[in-house]
């Protein structure tokens, strides 16, 4: 069943990137492995343009190019953004504007049978609970706590509308799994 996944690094209290929208913190955490830490049947992701320009500039991928497939495949990316933004020679990235509920129809049709995995940034995945649209949380906690940066999710929801779906350790970090309820 296609599911649309906010699914992120989170420090231990609630930031996803520093106050220079860097996630240098989040690299710096030993990992054995990023099994189970991403959402394996994700066929189509969305970020935000803050997002994508980290990743580009991070791995300096406008240069290179083959480093965008090294990590997001062949998948097809949405960005929200009201900018023009540079693409990746190669890569199926998918500019996008307006409210993320006018935008839900093209992302179910690209995931065919597969997830959509909403990468970042915090307010985007909190578009989509406003929109009723998001079905899940997956939280990778590092044992870092940083002074300040861009919140995990700037929205209030409730914990009737969220159900612990499994709590394990990886390496160092927690994974929290939240499935998200329907607003009635």
């Amino acid at each position: 069943m296609q599911r649309i996944l906010y699914d992120t690094a989170t420090t231990m209290n609630g930031y996803i990137a520093d106050d220079t929208n860097s996630l240098s913190w989040l690299f710096a955490v030993s990992s054995d492995s990023a099994d189970g830490l991403v959402p394996g049947d994700a066929t189509v992701l969305v970020m935000g343009s803050t997002t994508y320009e980290w990743v580009l500039d991070e791995g300096d991928i406008l240069a290179n190019p083959a480093k965008w497939n090294e990590f997001h495949g062949d998948r097809p990316t949405f960005v929200f953004t009201t900018r023009h933004l540079p693409r990746p020679e190669g890569a199926d990235i998918r500019f996008v504007r307006g409210p993320v509920i006018d935008v839900v129809p093209a992302l179910r049709a690209a995931a065919d049978d597969g997830d959509i995995w909403v990468v970042g940034g915090g307010d985007l995945a909190g578009q989509f609970a406003d929109s009723d649209a998001l079905d899940g949380i997956a939280l990778s906690v590092a044992p870092v706590v940083l002074d300040g940066g861009a919140a995990l999710l700037p929205r209030r929801i409730e914990s009737d509308r969220l159900r612990l779906v499994s709590a394990a350790a990886h390496g160092q970090f927690a994974r929290l799994v939240y499935e998200v309820v329907r607003a009635v």
